[in-house]
């Protein structure tokens, strides 16, 4: 605990590029952050962590003296450890202690999911994940239990599932097995996989859950390896997701892979060995180049430690923090329910474009003060949130060769819809 909060003390100071006087005339505004820092999701944590400090570095550099809300940003770094429990705490503590009225986070479904039903929905504080994205979070919301406190700029495994589907058979995978992680996440992808893809002509021999963080997972794999399927669609983490796919390849398994938007990892492709992948094919929540993308382009590899501005839930943490922060300042006020009504305010449409970096965040900044309308377009392109918290945006079409990621196209929200207009009735 004493070291998960220093290094979430020592990452918000950094979102504060201004010293002397101007910092001592501003308030501290602490945003919590509740990611995966270590288990399965590590790595989107981490690279999320370091999107959410260069939004806050560059918007609070923008902000100058005067600040946003009459504050600086700066985030409380928390570690989910890619469990739901040890995130419900995490984001309990921030709340009822450090008492943040926001949250970004978590990483993957089965965390963010306890923390809005436990935590944030039932104290009125704003949560925003850049990454899960299970169609269980749209039901709570039509259901009553996010309490309407719940965004995330990542689109939804209803849409994504039928995009995978479509994108399989394109490619020629017309019978698969399937190797999921065992939780809401895996659950519900493969749900809308296997609707889409069956209505579509394709065949699945076998659908095989499994335990993450296990020693070992030959079995599940020679279960998934029965019938001789050409090709296996593995939902998974990189860590876990890179045994399963070293056991399958073992075991004799065709080098044809399908898979997820989270295995897109320089780490997975690594740790297989990339003269294994090169007929693996995979969707991913696309985005629309902007001003925003160009900027986080070059600014994020710089800084980041390591990861590049491609790596998974990078762009969109980005795009969280810096709503979060444009809300705030549209809010004027560092409390919850003025920044929730302000999120869509500051990305709905009608306002003056604006986009991320230093000659963008000031401009926005210039248009809040004057009290002028904005719309924020960030890196993944223009989002607008729907009365669940929930965005639509085009899918990624990628597929991996000589150990490298390539974007071979993508495929539009109406293509998807056209797709789900197709199936047949639940």
């Amino acid at each position: 605990m004493t070291r998960r909060t220093a290094l979430g003390a020592g990452l918000g100071t950094l979102a504060l590029p201004l010293a002397g006087a101007q910092a001592q005339q501003l308030a501290t505004h602490t945003v919590g952050v509740v990611v995966s820092l270590t288990g399965p999701a590590g790595r989107f944590g981490q690279a999320a962590a370091k999107s959410v400090e260069l939004a806050f570095n560059e918007l609070n550099a923008a902000a100058g003296a005067q600040g946003i809300a009459g504050g600086r940003l700066a985030f409380d770094l928390r570690d989910a450890q890619s469990q739901g429990s040890v995130a419900v705490d995490q984001a309990r503590q921030l709340v009822d202690l450090r008492r943040v009225p926001a949250i970004i986070g978590g990483i993957i479904s089965s965390v963010s999911i306890p923390i809005v039903t436990s935590v944030t929905g039932p104290a009125g504080v704003v949560q925003i994940s850049p990454a899960s994205s299970s169609p269980t979070l749209t039901r709570l919301a039509a259901e009553g239990q996010t309490r309407g406190w719940f965004f995330r700029t990542i689109t939804s495994d209803a849409l994504q599932g039928t995009a995978a589907a479509r994108y399989a058979m394109d490619q020629g995978l017309r019978r698969l097995a399937i190797i999921h992680v065992n939780n809401d996440f895996g659950v519900n992808m493969v749900n809308e996989f296997r609707r889409a893809y069956l209505a579509l002509g394709g065949t699945i021999t076998t659908t095989v859950p499994y335990n993450e963080r296990q020693a070992s997972y030959a079995p599940e794999v020679t279960r998934a390896m029965a019938g001789d399927p050409p090709a296996l669609y593995l939902v998974s983490y990189p860590g876990d997701g890179t045994t399963i796919a070293r056991t399958w390849i073992q075991q004799g398994g065709a080098q044809t892979f399908l898979l997820n938007d989270g295995m897109n990892s320089a780490d997975f492709i690594r740790d297989v060995g990339p003269r294994f992948l090169n007929n693996a094919f995979g969707t991913s929540s696309g985005t629309v180049s902007t001003p925003s993308t160009e900027f986080f382009a070059q600014a994020y590899p710089a800084m980041s430690g390591g990861f590049g501005a491609g790596a998974p839930a990078a762009d969109r943490a980005f795009d969280a923090a810096a709503i979060i922060g444009l809300a705030t300042a549209r809010a004027g006020r560092f409390e919850a329910g003025p920044i929730r009504e302000a999120i869509r305010q500051v990305t709905g449409p009608g306002g003056e474009v604006v986009h991320a970096g230093p000659q963008g965040f000031r401009r926005a900044l210039e248009l809040i003060r004057a009290n002028q309308p904005i719309r924020y377009v960030g890196v993944i392109g223009p989002v607008e949130f729907d009365q669940h918290g929930d965005i639509t945006g085009p899918f990624r079409k990628w597929r991996i060769q000589n150990g490298e990621i390539t974007t071979v196209g993508q495929m539009t929200t109406e293509e998807v819809q056209a797709v789900q207009r197709q199936l047949p009735p639940r």
